[in-house]
């Protein structure tokens, strides 16, 4: 008998497959898991070559798989100064003083959001002068630098407004003076009692829309920041136990670009699946079918790459406001976003596109707030109740549009950290208790039939996070679940975060779980899922990690 390359002996596997759950020892040979079974049964696979690891009595589980990841935002974050920590506006300058300090004369200086990550909160309440610092404030320490403190991505805390500071060179190298107007309603160029300018710039709106505009001028993310922050999120992720991302709200070019060469330097340590953003130059209906018509067959099916990175149908929305419009004036760049803005369409496009793109084997994602309205549109003309459709970031359902979701085919993604965290307090009391059960409804929508993959947002990238949402069901600081009947046990919220994820790729032949034959990607916990209290879950990482049956992560954290 062939020996193993790699064994993993003395622990709990627990496979999630179809006929066995759970198990002492794995082995695996190349890139598939050979043997699962007793520690006296894979014995035999250990030769002079194998690599032995003893788990100890820890629990292994197949690799998860974020249904909707955001996973390059993670290491971006490391790649302006962080302002963490700071607690006074002083405390801002003496670090924006110590950049001044490193920086050549003139040099843009750029720093992440004033607050806390990963959400910023209360801020500027959490500073001592309980106020924002002007550019006034920042000059006193660079006269001489332009200096500008981004604004947060707002679906980090998903509370308003976003606020970014720019001093006074740095506003003058943007071209703004007191007779600027903003661009857009949701946009202040905030003034004082005289009307000077204060150098604070609040935004009523999610999604960064002053750095696409009045702030453009100032340095943006560049290839190389996008390649180091993207092979630092799979270091992150790696640690969280993920092994598979699915990028459903689409990857615009310049971060595909990001992927290829990060691709182009050997095997990532974290698998991805990306749906494209496509910037559509026009919204009229003909001339977006023609160009998907004529370039999209690429996207046709599950797409081109292998499986470390593969690209393969596309994300649409109908948000066609003039506020996307702007942002995407700064196309291929997108900042935090990702994806690009200029994807959305008038609704009649959008349907006139994706049933063009149903006749030509196109697979489709979207949150549009009425697609499931839009999709059986589409499927009157076309059908697509066999190609996996996607519906992501799932909400508030009741019983008859998960029938119509069933019927459809289509595969969705959830939204937890959203819809049961951060607002299922808020939710509940607008629903009331049997309208409770609605919101972000796993049990009800598993029961039906229909596949649903857990994810994270980026908001954080831990999916012990989706775990705990899905199993406790408590919104932050509340000591009783919403909708308590929609609760999944742990194994069942852990298919979501691993078998789930694969049939949302069409790779659950090949993984999301340990069985013989499929790719080795596992996840050794550092505590087990199983038995951890239950408000422990969102704390348990990976203590070690194997793609493809190479060990990327071990027990200290670093990548071997």
């Amino acid at each position: 008998m062939p020996q193993a390359d790699l064994v993993l002996t003395g622990g709990k596997i627990l496979t999630l497959g179809a006929r066995s759950r759970a198990a002492q020892a794995l082995a695996v040979r190349g890139d598939r898991v050979a043997a699962v079974g007793r520690d006296d049964e894979i014995a035999p696979l250990v030769g002079p070559g194998t690599r032995r690891i003893d788990l100890r009595g820890r629990l292994a589980v197949p690799g998860l798989f974020d249904g909707h990841a955001h996973m390059d935002r993670e290491g971006l974050k490391l790649r302006w100064p962080s302002l963490a920590g700071a607690r006074s506006i002083d405390d801002i300058l003496q670090i924006v003083d110590g950049l001044v300090r490193r920086a050549a004369p003139g040099e843009w200086i750029v720093t992440m959001p004033i607050g806390e990550p990963p959400l910023y909160e209360g801020v500027p309440d959490t500073l001592a002068e309980k106020r924002w610092p002007t550019r006034h404030d920042l000059d006193r320490v660079a006269p001489d630098h332009p200096v500008y403190i981004r604004a947060i991505w707002g679906h980090w805390r998903n509370t308003l407004p976003l606020v970014s500071i720019a001093n006074t060179r740095a506003l003058a190298r943007a071209g703004i003076d007191r007779d600027t107007r903003p661009p857009a309603p949701s946009i202040e160029i905030e003034r004082d009692a005289r009307g000077e300018l204060t150098g604070v710039l609040i935004e009523h709106t999610y999604k960064p829309l002053v750095e696409h505009t009045l702030m453009a001028a100032a340095p943006r993310f560049t290839l190389e920041d996008r390649v180091a922050g993207l092979a630092e999120s799979m270091r992150i992720y790696n640690r969280c136990g993920t092994t598979s991302v699915f990028e459903g709200h689409g990857i615009s070019a310049e971060v595909l670009a990001a992927y290829q060469a990060l691709r182009e330097r050997g095997r990532p340590s974290v698998r991805a699946h990306l749906l494209w953003s496509p910037a559509w130059p026009s919204a009229d209906p003909a001339a977006v079918t023609e160009l998907l018509r004529g370039w999209g067959a690429w996207l046709a099916r599950r797409g081109l790459g292998d499986e470390y990175l593969r690209v393969g149908g596309l994300y649409t929305e109908s948000d066609y406001s003039e506020e996307n419009r702007l942002r995407g004036t700064t196309s291929p760049y997108t900042g935090w976003a990702s994806f690009s803005y200029l994807a959305a369409l008038p609704e009649d496009a959008m349907v006139e596109m994706m049933i063009e793109a149903a006749r030509n084997h196109v697979r489709v994602g979207s949150f549009t707030p009425n697609i499931l309205d839009l999709y059986e549109r589409v499927n009157r003309v076309v059908p697509i109740a066999d190609r996996r459709w996607i519906i992501e970031h799932i909400g508030v359902y009741g019983a008859e549009e998960i029938k119509r979701i069933r019927d459809l085919g289509l595969v969705l993604t959830s939204y937890t950290g959203r819809y049961i965290w951060q607002d299922g307090a808020r939710l509940a009391r607008e629903l009331g208790p049997a309208g409770a059960s609605r919101i972000a409804p796993l049990r009800a929508l598993r029961e039906a039939g229909v596949h649903v993959a857990l994810s994270t947002d980026n908001v954080p990238p831990s999916l012990f996070d989706a775990v705990h949402h899905a199993v406790a069901r408590k919104p932050r600081g509340a000591t009783a679940p919403v909708g308590p009947d929609q609760c999944l046990t742990r194994e069942d919220a852990l298919a979501c975060a691993s078998r789930e994820g694969a049939y949302l790729t069409f790779e659950e032949d090949v993984k999301g779980t340990l069985e013989v034959g499929k790719l080795a990607d596992i996840a050794v916990l550092d505590q087990d899922l199983l038995t951890v209290p239950e408000d422990a879950i969102p704390s348990i990482r990976a203590d070690l990690v194997v793609v493809g049956g190479e060990v990327v992560l071990e027990s200290t954290g670093r990548v071997a």
